[in-house]
């Protein structure tokens, strides 16, 4: 019997719609995989719960995953990030499902408990909030192996497991599928990267002639630098670390520390995966332009100072859906999207599912993998291996209709020797 929690059951049909369209542009996880795992079941017997972004796309995933003979829990991995009607059509094809649009941090909680009570295998995470939650909460899942190894999608929980490895407390075999190339250089890049359109969606801005400060130049961020600037923006990158703010001048963007850009800044867009971007404190706040628009794009709601702004402000009126006007003491006015969440996930629907599938493709064959090495993994960080990367890509391209060249014998001795010189 499928247990769930979700908004309304009713939407199931508008969601299944939504969840064909996707699948029309996924055809490695969505057809390749799937066809495949239907066929010889790789995941029979293994509960796999998701804390992820509850999207078409998401969907698409747990299909192939319950095709290969997984049992699937979801839960959403950002309080505003779910979509409803998908929620609801997947209970209707016997997914569990603890997920709907607008939940409280307590109730947000209260489903990643949910899909744990179930004794899931496998872990796949977005943001790290449900494996954290295993070791804190959960640690008999651990300690027993029902949890044989985990997966992290995102940049933001990447770094947290990192810590966590650094410090001793990383408990299970972890492999950070954010990390590969399939995924970094496309969902991050790409996929971020067009999600600045949520400045549009939300308050109907025109990009050209107006300048837009981005804060970071990582993967997510240079994408994000990258269409602003062909929407016509005039860019300005802030950034912490050297020699990406190098990358960032030489590929032709000023570069300067935040506190001097925001007196200048239209549009200010964050995806650093680190807090308080804008320091939270009324000399900072006072730097903003009347009519300036923020918007994060990073796991959390921390890199532009909600709470901070909220309390500064002497108003707060919500003028659109998801998008907020904060008068300041002065009578300024500062438009957030999306509470300081995921603008691009919050406003429009996430990333674009083309990218999704390479991603989605991914953690399918590395459910597969974790089953079939359960006997050898060992608690820590653990590349996703270069074959499994290749082959999304090798994939990726064969349903594009795209074929390449390949390394003669006498070329891969070349590349792999040391022997022959000048």
């Amino acid at each position: 019997m499928v247990n769930y929690k979700v908004a309304d059951e009713n939407l199931a049909e508008k969601g299944k719609e939504a969840i064909y369209i996707a699948e029309n542009k996924m055809p490695v996880v969505a057809k390749i995989l799937r066809e495949r795992f239907l066929k010889e079941k790789p995941l029979e017997g293994i509960k796999i719960a998701g804390c992820l972004h509850i999207t078409k796309e998401t969907a698409n995933l747990a299909r192939t995953l319950k095709a290969g003979g997984a049992e699937v829990y979801l839960c959403g991995s950002n309080p505003l990030s779910t979509q409803d009607d998908v929620a609801a059509a997947l209970v209707k094809e016997d997914v569990n499902v603890f997920a709907w649009h607008g939940n409280t941090d307590e109730e947000f909680y209260w489903c990643i408990r949910e899909c744990l009570k179930a004794k899931p295998n496998i872990l796949i995470d977005d943001g790290a909030d449900m494996i954290v939650t295993a070791h804190k909460e959960f640690p008999e899942l651990i300690s027993s192996g029902t949890i044989i190894a985990c997966q992290e999608e995102t940049t933001t929980g990447v770094k947290r497991f990192r810590a966590m490895e650094k410090q001793g407390v990383l408990k299970v075999p972890l492999y950070p599928v954010n990390d590969a190339r399939c995924k970094n250089q496309f969902d991050n890049e790409l996929g971020t990267g067009q999600g600045i359109v949520s400045a549009i969606y939300g308050m109907h801005v025109l990009f050209a002639g107006r300048t837009v400060v981005i804060a970071g130049y990582g993967h997510c961020s240079s994408g994000m630098a990258l269409r602003a600037r062909g929407l016509g923006a005039n860019v300005i990158v802030t950034e912490v670390d050297p020699i990406k703010a190098l990358q960032a001048r030489f590929a032709g963007y000023q570069v300067m520390p935040i506190a001097k850009a925001l007196p200048d800044a239209d549009i200010v867009l964050t995806a650093t995966g680190c807090k308080h971007v804008i320091t939270p404190t009324k000399e900072m706040f006072d730097l903003l332009k009347d009519g300036v628009i923020l918007g994060n794009l990073g796991h959390f709601d921390i890199e532009i100072p909600t709470k901070e702004l909220y309390e500064y402000a002497k108003e707060i009126k919500p003028i659109r859906s998801n998008v907020e006007e904060l008068i300041f003491p002065d009578g300024k006015k500062v438009y957030l999207l999306a509470k300081g969440r995921l603008a691009n996930l919050v406003l429009s629907e996430g990333h674009p599912s083309e990218v999704m599938d390479m991603s989605f493709s991914l953690q399918s064959l590395m459910s597969e993998y974790i089953v079939k090495n359960k006997d050898s993994l060992k608690p820590g960080i653990i590349e996703v291996p270069e074959d499994i990367d290749d082959k999304v890509g090798f994939l990726k391209l064969k349903s594009m209709g795209i074929e390449i060249d390949t390394l003669t014998e006498e070329q891969y001795n070349y590349i792999h020797g040391f022997e022959e010189g000048t």
